[in-house]
């Protein structure tokens, strides 16, 4: 018996279409290793539907006041409330993430932030208007950029669909958004829920893999091109952009030191960053992956985090007791077992460090000890469950290490000590800093690195800025 494969559709202008050449691509759910749905692989055909649409809508939805826009994208967190359990359900086959932590972590999270976004329509802030010139007053206008081309991610496809649309669409611009090819399931359901809610051509979901964002970022319409990906997709795009000079939004990979200082709380460090490390199976650009812990410390951390890797269960979507599900993709899983292969011979596996099952992209939670700053799986990003353990003998030494590398995304300070805190704080070079804590997020706090991280923020009214241009008017008090 052959079961019927779900089919994928873009959604463009309001009407739900197939590429335009028909071309699709097979979406494989990772828990499983097996196909379930068929999505479009869109060309140029479609990319330029999708712009054309936006274009239009652009007037229309730019012209809209604030408090139209607050109520749209009300409805639009009302709706996904409702069809919470389809929305989970299709991130789940998606991703094969847990659908319990789907549900408590990921929905409510989501559907704060488009209520955030929703008042932030309403509080777009700027200089005052003044006569900075004799007989003259200026006045500053915050306008929208346009349509935007936005690409989002396969590690977190729903929550980073609507980081991307919500500002947009809030601060009056008008979206082409591509999920990945592997995670489409989920960005076209969102569709299909806020037809009923914004105009047709606001909100444009298309379907494809490189080529489609590629086809996207390089099209003459968008105003804006918006990344959350690899540093290498991002330099594309950035390149890409930089043709016509179109703004660029780059949301990229991290590495994010955690330093365990010698007065810190072991048992509780080693129970949250084995939580923030392994959490989607360390498929984050904020996962708590790089640890360094103070020499004297050292040996009863890595023992503690070992034991705390062989408790982390990962396993089946359903399965209650799991923290984490599959790597995303068969090509994850190999990259994320050669960075284990590959290890020097001064390094040490102290737990985990393989495939689990036979079935689907699961792997092992890992701990990885005994490695030098300029070993491989320090510089470089896995993206996959495996945390590493540094030693530092000193404040200066736990600095240098951590901004050693050329990601600046996020990282942690675990100390009882406030000075050394606020010392630290000051002096790592990256975008968020937590103290004695790891991964939490506010929609009210930005969201965004530095160096190979990027540029540009998500979240907060910094994010929401990212989508506005500002104008000066100035007009003579002579009439």
């Amino acid at each position: 018996m052959t079961t019927e494969l779900r089919r994928l559709r873009n959604y463009i202008g309001g009407e739900f279409k197939d590429a335009a050449d028909g071309r699709t691509t097979e979406v494989v759910n990772p828990a499983t290793g097996e196909v379930y749905a068929t999505a479009p692989l869109s060309g140029q055909a479609d990319v330029d539907a999708a712009m054309a649409a936006a274009a239009a809508a652009f007037p229309g939805w730019r012209d809209t006041t604030p408090a139209e826009r607050q109520k749209a994208l009300l409805k639009i967190a009302d709706a996904f409330e409702a069809r919470a359990d389809e929305l989970i359900a299709a991130e789940s086959e998606n991703t094969g993430k847990p659908l319990g932590l789907t549900a408590s972590e990921e929905l409510p999270p989501m559907v704060d932030q488009i209520r955030f976004f929703a008042g932030a329509a309403r509080l777009l802030e700027g200089r005052s208007a003044g006569e900075y010139m004799d007989g003259m007053t200026s006045i500053i206008r915050r306008e929208p950029v346009g349509v935007c081309a936005q690409v989002a991610p396969w590690n977190y496809p729903m929550m980073m669909a609507v980081w991307k649309f919500a500002p947009a669409i809030a601060a009056g611009n008008t979206v082409v958004l591509k999920p990945s090819d592997t995670t489409p399931a989920s960005t076209v359901l969102m569709a299909e829920i806020i037809d009923s809610v914004l105009p047709k051509g606001v909100f444009n979901v298309i379907c494809g893999d490189r080529e489609t964002g590629k086809a996207m970022v390089e099209h003459s319409t968008p105003a804006m091109a918006s990344i959350t990906g690899s540093v290498r997709a991002g330099m594309q795009v950035a390149e890409s952009a930089s043709k016509d000079v179109k703004r660029v939004h780059l949301e990229l990979g991290g590495k994010a030191p955690v330093v365990v200082f010698q007065d810190a709380d072991i048992a509780k460090a080693v129970e949250d960053i084995a939580v923030a490390g392994y959490f989607n199976a360390g498929q984050d650009c904020t996962a708590a992956t790089r640890v360094l812990v103070h020499e004297s410390i050292h040996d009863e951390f890595v023992s503690a985090l070992a034991k705390a890797a062989a408790d982390t269960k990962t396993g089946a979507p359903d399965d209650e007791d799991v923290l984490y599900g599959p790597l995303n993709n068969p090509n994850q899983l190999k990259q994320v077992a050669g960075f284990i292969e590959r290890l020097p011979a001064h390094a040490k596996v102290e737990a985990g460090g393989h495939q689990v099952g036979d079935k689907g992209y699961f792997y092992a939670p890992t701990v990885v000890s005994g490695l030098k700053q300029d070993d491989e799986i320090i510089q470089n990003e896995v993206f996959g469950p495996v945390i590493t353990v540094q030693s530092f003998t000193d404040e200066a030494q736990a600095l240098e290490y951590a901004n050693g590398v050329e990601f600046a995304l996020a990282s942690s300070v675990w100390t009882k000590d406030h000075g050394r805190a606020m010392r630290m704080s000051k002096n790592l070079d990256f975008g968020c800093v937590w103290i004695n804590t790891h991964i939490p997020l506010v929609a009210e706090m930005p969201h965004g690195g530095f160096k190979k991280s990027g540029y540009g923020k998500d979240l907060s009214a910094y994010g929401f800025e990212d989508y506005t241009r500002i104008k000066h008017v100035m007009t003579s008090l002579d009439g």
